[in-house]
């Protein structure tokens, strides 16, 4: 995902433990680092080593927390937040409704929190081919936990194809908006064009000419 912290109050989970607290903090470091040494020389001349020296870990660490230098720019902490969003939604809440909701306030957060992080994040998705290929493999890892939580509204199995389709439709919608940002020179606000992606899943394109 591109997105950052979700608005369910930290009240609201358990706190985390000092060994999370401390994963947490070495993933962060890790990804600084990466996006430091990208924007000095570009992501092809950036290596895991240079990174590792950067953040102040061994190279060990860095791939035991990030199996390949890609997922450095598309893993984040937040899937299993948008999982704990999506069961913290009213239970008579419209699936459409509550998704559209999450969804949105998960791109409004993301950007604000750094838009220039989210600008970099985006450019290499949608400029170098590896992190592309990696995305797309990440996607399919949110997208079963979106059939989790699909699956626990509805009561359908998660593993069933109509969940399937339906949840990997808003993925791919996210994921296409995120490069159409890019794309577009990161023009115009992110979280519209996710509601442009939200809408035209439900709706259809419509008319080019309306």
């Amino acid at each position: 995902m591109t997105a950052a912290r979700l608005p369910l109050s930290p009240a609201d989970r358990p706190p985390l433990g000092l060994r999370e607290r401390k994963k947490i903090k070495t993933r962060e470091a890790i990804r600084a680092a990466m996006y430091a040494l990208v924007e000095e020389q570009g992501y092809e001349a950036t290596t895991v080593e240079q990174i590792a020296e950067r953040a102040e870990v061994s190279a060990s660490t860095v791939f035991r927390y990030f199996p390949t230098k890609e997922d450095i720019v598309l893993t984040d902490e937040y899937d299993p937040i948008l999982l704990e969003e999506l069961r913290a939604r009213p239970a008579d809440e419209p699936w459409p409704d509550a998704f559209r909701d999450v969804m949105l306030s998960a791109a409004r957060v993301g950007v604000e929190e750094d838009l220039h992080v989210a600008r970099l994040r985006t450019r290499l998705m949608a400029e170098v081919p590896a992190v592309r290929s990696r995305m797309m493999e990440s996607m399919s890892v949110t997208g079963r936990l979106i059939c989790a939580a699909l699956a626990e509204r509805t009561g359908r199995d998660p593993d069933s194809l109509e969940v399937r389709v339906y949840a990997m439709s808003f993925v791919g919608g996210l994921m296409e908006a995120s490069l159409y940002w890019a794309e577009n020179g990161h023009q115009g606000d992110f979280t519209a064009l996710v509601d442009r992606a939200l809408d035209v899943l439900e709706h259809g394109p419509g008319r080019e000419d309306r």
